[in-house]
């Protein structure tokens, strides 16, 4: 019989037993026994902590007859339609009191979630944790009782080479395990979340397997199955998965009672480090974080980071981008000092820098604007380093910055979009939300307004 080279790697031996405190031996099969065992003992151990997510949410429809000119004639507008939407995903029990990890596009809007076990059992479940950057979610099973759950491994021990196991339950068919290798790690720019720091696999991975366990030789979580790339919808071999490190500080802030999951503030902007930014720093790699902007008197501030320099490791962990150094900070966990990496003009040294949570350096005093004025419909609020990092903004960013802006309201009818910064209005500066609000009920004959958006000043003449 022919194998493929491909197929030869994953009967790999799965493991080799050593005496406690050994180094672990990786070897290639060198008898028929070894190419002859099997994945299904891996199998039977772990694939009872995966879980089917179901998710359901009523949405309205807008009715045949709601359109205005049907109410002229008719003389009213008939209500609109309601209609249930489902999505389906995975989940992993990682406690067993029915605590399940799972991602959070999977469930996000849902009015009711049920989990379905491999075993048949179903039951509702409850969100109790979730952040959208992240991309993760905790549900809590609604009765139960005791549940097996899925240990979680140190994804910063995984390698590129290593034999996984994806399971979940892709297309709706059912509990589904498909083996592979982790093709490479630190990808960066996939998914929904904000930090892009994913585990790379060949395992196949398909709508539906969202929220699933990528799985060690151990039984061990080591990623969160979350995003695909593909043409055509279905698997071509690079799928990508949340670390568990990254899932476990999450996890950890949830059980901590903290009402959200807060991230590490810097006070320092990065941008990525090119071929020619690295020839010219005199780099032998293009890889690390270039520091660009720094906060006066915040935590790289105080430890003596400048912009120009470039930090190459975390805690002697090797930093490719921005987004792993996000990464590599998030895990380490607020109130810790860490150790920095930098190069300064070819020249290597360390700092220290503690972790803490972005202050809120002035009230956010937000406000809803209504009135006849351009920005009637926008949530606005004053700027601080806690809020610029809710709005994934620059961390030096000051003013008055628009949140959230009403459908079909005179903000959103004249161009106006969350995250801009209101910089003045008719040539007076904007400063806070109680000097905007002054300012519009003024009711002047025309506007002239000044924003910043992205970096980019916009001016915009209104009458």
């Amino acid at each position: 019989m022919l194998f493929r080279p491909r197929f030869l790697l994953m009967i790999m031996a799965l493991s080799i037993a050593v005496p406690a405190g050994a180094e672990e031996t990786k070897a290639l099969p060198q008898s028929r026994a070894e190419i002859q065992l099997s994945f299904a003992p891996l199998v039977k151990q772990t694939a009872g902590t995966v879980v089917n997510v179901y998710a359901e949410k009523v949405v309205q429809r807008p009715s045949l007859y709601s359109d205005p000119f049907f109410e002229e004639f008719f003389g009213q507008r008939l209500p609109n339609r309601t209609e249930k939407q489902s999505s389906l995903g995975s989940g992993v029990i990682i406690g067993k009191d029915g605590l399940v990890i799972t991602n959070n596009h999977v469930i996000s809007g849902a009015d009711d979630i049920k989990i379905a076990l491999s075993d048949g059992r179903e039951f509702s479940a409850k969100v109790t944790f979730k952040d959208e950057r992240l991309d993760l979610a905790l549900l809590k099973v609604q009765g139960g009782g005791s549940f097996a759950a899925l240990p979680i491994g140190d994804s910063d021990g995984v390698e590129v080479g290593d034999l996984v196991l994806a399971v979940g339950n892709p297309f709706g068919v059912g509990q589904t395990v498909t083996s592979g290798i982790v093709s490479a790690l630190a990808r960066n720019r996939v998914g929904e979340g904000d930090f892009s720091f994913f585990i790379q696999t060949d395992a196949s991975i398909n709508p539906g397997n969202s929220g699933g366990a990528l799985i060690n030789m151990r039984g061990e979580l080591i990623g969160l199955n979350t995003a695909i790339v593909s043409r055509d919808g279905g698997s071509n071999g690079i799928g990508f998965a949340i670390p568990a490190n990254l899932v476990k500080v999450f996890i950890e802030a949830a059980r901590g009672g903290q009402s959200g999951f807060t991230r590490p503030y810097v006070g320092a902007s990065f941008e990525p480090v090119t071929s020619e930014v690295a020839e010219a720093l005199g780099l032998k790699l293009a890889r690390g974080a270039l520091v660009t902007k720094i906060v006066k008197d915040g935590p790289a501030d105080k430890a003596g980071l400048k912009p120009g320099e470039v930090v190459t490791a975390v805690n002697g962990r090797a930093v490719e981008h921005p987004d792993a150094l996000g990464y590599r900070l998030t895990t380490a966990g607020l109130g810790s000092t860490v150790t920095l990496a930098v190069s300064d003009n070819g020249k290597e040294r360390e700092v220290s820098l503690t972790l803490q949570q972005a202050p809120e350096t002035r009230p956010k005093d937000e406000r809803l604007i209504d009135g006849r004025n351009p920005f009637a419909g926008a949530l606005v609020a004053n700027l601080s380093p806690r809020l610029a990092q809710e709005l994934q903004m620059p961390a030096e960013a000051t003013g008055v910055v628009i949140e959230e802006i009403s459908r079909g309201s005179p903000a959103a009818r004249l161009g106006f979009e969350p995250r801009d910064i209101i910089i003045a209005i008719n040539g007076q500066e904007i400063t806070s939300t109680e000097g905007l609000q002054a300012m519009l009920e003024s009711d002047p004959n025309f506007w002239r307004v000044e924003i910043d958006r992205g970096g980019q000043r916009i001016r915009q003449f209104i009458r």
